[in-house]
């Protein structure tokens, strides 16, 4: 009876194989089907799983690596789950740019905002009505988007906020400034990092700023840093603990400080944001956590940046001297008493704008993120509904035939206006992405790290401890909300008074021109 049942029952075994073997077969498919009329595909050495591989091994510098194999000018990426295309020419990348509703950004960022800011469901299928604006600019996203570029277009909303930010910078460096024939050490990026969390929050969110309570600020940098966890984990709250630990921490902050009127006497950011959620129904508690989520765009690339531009200041021989000597043309002396006027830099001093650029060039690794809403084509090339298409700048940035053989080289000069003739064309520069979705922090950020650098180079002198040589920091260790690569270590260096400043006073100020605007991007020059 015994082998009768088994004989009876394998056919039956059988075809349960079967029938799991062919939707297996179907799923997989799917999943890594290829058109020919798609962009070609990129090779991977493992089967399905070989990009997420590489991608793991070579972080951002991956999509450039694959470029050189590929040799076109987009290609497609098999993920599990994911179809990706990969556009590595800016070309194509003006392109996409002007189908901003069937190549799409608020989808995404929605998605991502709801994944990394814990917020609920209610607040969520509140940020997903007309998320793509394709019933008219309403609805929590397109309103929000309106209150970001209306509080930071160049003009006298901005100008408050850099007023603000200024005298916090201007704060810090009193502050750390060493007696004569004295030397303070520090770990420059972290004194960087909180001297700009400092200066911008109190900025943007006013007296009752949550970050000015040491443990919120040390809360949202462990945030910032377990972002990763919290995007890929099964159960964040479990897989992400500290992460997600420290976002709560951040948003219980931010809760009271929306239910103690702490808007009220903020920027106009914070101010126009905050009604934003209001008109369209958000509770205050996911207010607080989506703000948490904000708070990286204001953040996380300003200190980067500037550490970026005070390495290669110092580390240069040379060049470092010739940037004092244009921002010491824009210090008035009165007495002892010397004034820099942050806006005359940007019409004063070339070669240190040059310098800020080439960073946020050579140290640039953001990737421009759009969602196929719909099938379409590129060119000859089809994308298929429901795809990404990745724009990542360190491919774009660090391409020899748009840049010259010097392309993965810092050129401290290469921005300048005698040069414009020997680089690439404006629409190559990629550091604050471009279209519709172009940071409309730029200026602000701008500011605030020539602000920085110019008031410390105009004061300060700095070296490694020790006397040893300027060495660059890897950066692997970039977060995935980063844009410009941060440093995985900190530089200890020793800080003293640059000779000459003895017994001086200064004053650090903007003069309410700030609706000069520098332009680093075709859009910036299209509205001067």
């Amino acid at each position: 009876m015994a082998a009768m049942s088994s004989t009876a029952t394998d056919p039956i075994l059988l075809l349960i194989i079967t029938g799991i073997a062919t939707i297996g077969y179907f799923a997989v498919r799917k999943m890594f089907g290829h058109d020919s009329r798609e962009p070609p595909l990129a090779p991977s050495s493992i089967p399905f799983i070989g990009h997420l591989v590489g991608l793991s091994r070579s972080s951002f510098d991956y999509y450039g690596e694959l470029s050189k194999k590929v040799n076109v000018p987009i290609f497609t990426l098999a993920l599990p789950g994911q179809k990706m295309y990969v556009v590595t020419q800016p070309d194509l990348v003006q392109k996409i740019q002007k189908q901003h509703k069937i190549l799409a950004f608020p989808p995404i960022e929605a998605k991502f905002a709801s994944a990394i800011c814990g917020a609920s469901k209610e607040a969520q299928a509140i940020l997903a009505k007309n998320v793509n604006g394709d019933d008219g600019d309403h609805g929590l996203s397109m309103e929000s988007y309106t209150a970001m570029r209306d509080a930071l277009r160049p003009g006298p909303q901005l100008d408050d906020m850099n007023r603000h930010m200024i005298q916090e910078i201007a704060h810090a460096l009193n502050t750390l400034q060493p007696a004569p024939k004295e030397t303070k050490k520090i770990g420059i990026y972290a004194w960087l990092r909180g001297t700009i969390t400092t200066a911008t929050t109190r900025s943007v969110y006013g007296p009752m700023n949550p970050y000015d309570d040491k443990a919120i600020a040390d809360a949202f940098w462990e945030f910032e840093g377990g972002l990763m966890s919290i995007l890929v984990g099964v159960l964040p709250s479990i897989t992400a603990r500290k992460p997600t630990a420290a976002r709560s921490k951040v948003a219980n902050a931010f809760e009271a400080y929306y239910r103690a009127g702490g808007v009220e006497q903020a920027s106009a950011l914070a101010k126009l944001r905050y009604q934003a959620e209001i008109n369209n129904g958000v509770p205050v508690e996911d207010i607080a956590r989506y703000e948490v989520g904000g708070s990286i765009a204001i953040m996380v690339n300003t200190a980067p940046a500037a550490f970026w531009t005070l390495f290669f200041l110092f580390s240069h021989p040379g060049l470092l001297e010739e940037i004092r000597e244009e921002v010491d043309a824009c210090v008035a002396t009165e007495g002892d008493t010397r004034t820099l006027d942050i806006t005359t830099l940007k019409s004063s001093c070339p070669l240190l704008l040059s310098v800020y650029q080439e960073v946020l060039r050579h140290r640039s690794m953001g990737t421009s993120v759009r969602e196929v809403m719909e099938d379409t084509y590129l060119d000859q090339w089809l994308l298929k509904k429901g795809a990404m298409l990745q724009m990542p700048s360190r491919v774009i940035h660090q391409d020899p035939a748009l840049w010259g053989n010097d392309a993965a080289d810092f050129d401290p000069r290469r921005f300048l206006a005698e040069n414009r003739q020997n680089r690439a064309k404006d629409v190559c520069f990629r550091a604050f992405g471009g279209g519709k979705t172009l940071c409309p922090g730029r200026h602000f950020a701008t500011n605030e790290v020539l602000a920085v650098v110019a008031v410390f180079i105009a004061r300060l002198d700095l070296k490694p401890v020790g006397g040893v040589k300027w060495e660059m920091p890897t950066s692997k260790n970039t977060n995935v909300a980063a844009v410009v690569m941060e440093p995985d270590v900190d530089i200890e260096v020793e800080v003293t008074l640059r000779k000459g400043m003895e017994g001086l006073h200064w004053h650090v100020r903007l003069d309410g021109k700030g609706d000069r605007v520098f332009a680093m991007v075709t859009e910036d020059q299209e509205v001067q």
